[in-house]
């Protein structure tokens, strides 16, 4: 069974909202080297559209950073599944589920491959309380931007989850890592 792993930047109060981050290369370079495991990234709409097309244009146009651009050609070669019942279509190596993400992410983390990558807010609720997530990446950034999306709204879990702490990375730039696999 494929494992899920969700990733994500937060900010020291919570919130995940990633236009309020300008993570560093160290950071970049984080997230490039824990896509190495992924063959497939399963966002919600927001973070879709978020990302992309941005780092595809990068990937492309080779417009950024030495990490940005590593970053850039390393998720826009992943194939993507991207959760939206309003999106009319999607491009490149992307599709569209529209019903039922935590059955679709199930079937998906039975069938043969590699890791999965969870970046999407709106669906951690359902997916957790789906006990479908296997590992949290957290990059907390040294930060406290006051408003934003939380990684989860109150009262959205009914159960709590017990995670086990497995490595923490301390980046110059005062970011922290820290990898947790369930407990």
């Amino acid at each position: 069974m494929r494992t899920v792993r969700f990733g994500i930047n937060i900010s020291l109060d919570g919130y995940c909202d990633h236009t309020s981050f300008n993570p560093d290369e160290a950071v970049l370079n984080y997230f490039t080297s824990m896509m190495n495991d992924v063959d497939l990234l399963f966002f919600g709409r927001n973070m879709h559209q978020l990302m992309f097309p941005y780092w595809r244009d990068v990937a492309r146009d080779q417009s950024g950073s030495a990490a940005e651009n590593l970053f850039a050609e390393r998720i826009s070669a992943i194939d993507s599944v991207v959760v939206s019942r309003s999106l009319e279509s999607v491009e490149g190596n992307a599709r569209i589920v529209r019903n039922d993400p935590a059955g679709e992410l199930l079937k998906l983390k039975q069938q043969a491959g590699k890791t999965i990558l969870l970046d999407s807010v709106s669906l951690l609720p359902e997916m957790i309380s789906a006990g479908l997530i296997d590992e949290f990446n957290l990059v907390i950034h040294p930060g406290i931007v006051g408003s934003g999306r939380p990684l989860l709204p109150a009262g959205s879990l009914h159960e709590k989850l017990n995670l086990k702490l497995v490595e923490t990375i301390n980046f110059k730039s005062g970011c922290m890592a820290l990898h947790y696999v369930k407990g």
